[in-house]
């Protein structure tokens, strides 16, 4: 069912590939966390349907070219919320709830839907964060380029300690920076 859901969305809003490049980014930093295989299992299965609740957003807000005005911002913030209502009922991806809920939370509580801030942010949020972050910014998108994934280190550093966990972004970028990456540019 979800998988379903995740294919809609990923033709609807011209993101292909991304919630399995999202884990493909995460995995091997949960793996140099010292995370155990169980809990890599379950952001393996969050990756994917991170945004499933997208689904709920206007088509032309997903695919807008330009800046979205305050109302479209608006909407696009209902995603997790929505979400995690799509989750809840399937009993085979209630563990990944949280994640699916929280991945927009940012380190210094400025993030949504809930306000959340530091390790108040469950840490598989916090990883799927950086790495959904770094594929958005390395991808195409209807409103604008993609940027290089120099440049996406960099945004990823500035933004160490205030929209990311500072230990986070260490850790992806002591995976990352030099290697081969799994993003499609």
């Amino acid at each position: 069912m979800l998988a379903a859901l995740v294919r809609c969305l990923e033709e609807r809003d011209q993101t292909e590939g991304h919630g399995a490049r999202v884990a493909a980014l995460a995995e091997p930093v949960a793996r140099l966390l010292g995370w155990s295989p169980d809990r890599i299992a379950v952001l393996r299965h969050a990756a994917p349907i991170h945004d499933v609740g997208k689904l709920v957003v206007r088509t032309e807000v997903l695919l807008k070219p330009g800046k979205l005005d305050d109302h479209e911002r608006l909407e696009m913030r209902v995603h997790p919320r929505a979400g995690a209502s799509l989750v809840l009922p399937l009993p085979n991806a209630r563990h990944v709830l949280p994640y699916v809920l929280l991945h927009h939370e940012q380190w210094n509580g400025e993030g949504y839907p809930c306000g959340l801030r530091a390790t108040s942010i469950p840490v598989e949020a916090r990883l799927l964060a950086v790495a959904d972050a770094f594929d958005a910014m390395t991808s195409v998108r209807p409103y604008r380029a993609a940027r290089s994934h120099a440049e996406a280190f960099v945004e990823l550093e500035n933004g160490a300690g205030s929209q990311f966990d500072p230990g986070i972004v260490e850790a992806f970028l002591a995976v990352w920076q030099g290697e081969a990456l799994p993003v499609a540019v």
